[in-house]
């Protein structure tokens, strides 16, 4: 069976070898970079076995990107505290969007309005509309890139609709087509970005229900998921485009 890989990071600004991945089940870490190949290096070297390879990276590569711990231990916080971290976050606010359907959603007046062919009554004035539009109008940015399956799924086409709201509200709202997610190795997570120094992962239950949240503060997994957020937002499309798309679809 093939390992699940995950790539932590790389030594190259060009983002070649030497390179760092980490097997997502066994915690296993895997190095690749240019071979030790000099007889007289080799010869140096202790318990090097049959089969094994020598190969050369820098120091700084394994302190950015190798593990810190042998099991990173779970900071996690309950959905009040959860809420809180949008009112106190100074610049930047960025969300990744995979999942197929939320409860959350589901449970809402607009939903029942969308699913009848309504247009939805946006509530601008809410709690949460009245924070981040107080964020965005003081300068901040608040983003997100939504993935969608083709076709879109109710709860998709319910938050192509709801982008409108976000965008009331500040947010730049972009999505992309999960085949294209897929092909740039996103995760099938949904996390927060704020000020690019905390990861708000969320944790749904088997219903799609959140209920809580894990905070990742380890500088090397916070690049990491910088790095999923360049990549995704460089390939998204906007609202308007997207849409355009989801309706030639039929």
């Amino acid at each position: 069976m093939a390992r699940r890989l995950r790539f932590n990071g790389t030594g190259s600004g060009e983002g070649g070898c030497p390179s760092i991945h980490e097997d997502q089940d066994t915690g296993e870490i895997i190095v690749h970079g240019p071979p030790l190949t000099d007889p007289e290096n080799i010869a140096q070297l202790r318990h090097l076995s049959p089969g094994e390879v020598p190969i050369v990276v820098p120091r700084e590569l394994l302190v950015d990107f190798g593990p810190k711990e042998v099991t990173r231990v779970p900071r996690i916080i309950d959905l009040e505290a959860f809420g809180k971290l949008f009112e106190v976050f100074e610049h930047t606010a960025w969300r990744l969007e995979t999942r197929r359907r939320f409860a959350s959603d589901e449970a809402t007046d607009t939903y029942a309005q969308f699913i009848r062919g309504e247009a939805p009554s946006w509530d601008l004035n809410s709690r949460w509309a009245n924070t981040i539009r107080e964020k965005t109008s003081g300068g901040a940015t608040v983003g997100r890139v939504r993935v969608v399956d083709r076709p879109p799924t109710p709860g998709q086409r319910y938050l192509l609709a709801h982008a409108e709201k976000n965008t009331a509200i500040g947010e730049d709202i972009r999505n992309m087509w999960r085949d294209e997610a897929d092909r740039l190795d996103l995760p099938a997570e949904d996390f927060w970005i704020f000020d690019s120094r905390l990861v708000a992962l969320l944790r749904f239950d088997d219903d799609d229900d959140l209920v809580d949240v894990e905070l990742i503060t380890e500088p090397a997994e916070v690049v990491r998921y910088a790095q999923l957020r360049d990549r995704a937002w460089h390939y998204a499309v906007r609202r308007e485009a997207f849409a355009a798309e989801v309706a030639a679809l039929g």
